[in-house]
């Protein structure tokens, strides 16, 4: 969306449309489940896990970390990328806050 677009909607809408986005491929799925599972790791490991190569497990490296759901931390020659415990949660409230506004509709 562009952002002339993007002023005509409120801020949780274009995050959660960006989370959204940030989420929609099954490659990022998976480095986020992996992230979850170990709490940490190396990039070079998600290549050996994630049948992808190095530079396209970092492009999803890279969109998930813009939306800051990850973060990367350098150590040495690596970086270290686990999940942004502050924005897992604005994530959560977000997606609890859409998810409970289905109660509210009108539909049987």
């Amino acid at each position: 969306m562009g952002s002339s677009k993007a002023i005509y909607f409120s801020e949780e809408q274009n995050y959660l449309a960006g989370l959204a986005k940030a989420l929609g491929h099954p490659a990022r799925i998976a480095i986020l489940q992996y992230l979850i599972d170990h709490r940490t790791c190396m990039v070079g490991a998600l290549s050996d896990i994630i049948p992808l190569s190095q530079s396209t497990v970092s492009h999803h490296l890279k969109e998930l970390k813009s939306i800051g759901i990850i973060r990367g931390v350098i150590e040495g020659a690596s970086v270290c990328y686990c999940i942004d415990d502050r924005n897992w949660k604005k994530l959560t409230l977000a997606l609890q806050r859409l998810i409970s506004d289905v109660n509210k509709t009108c539909c049987p």
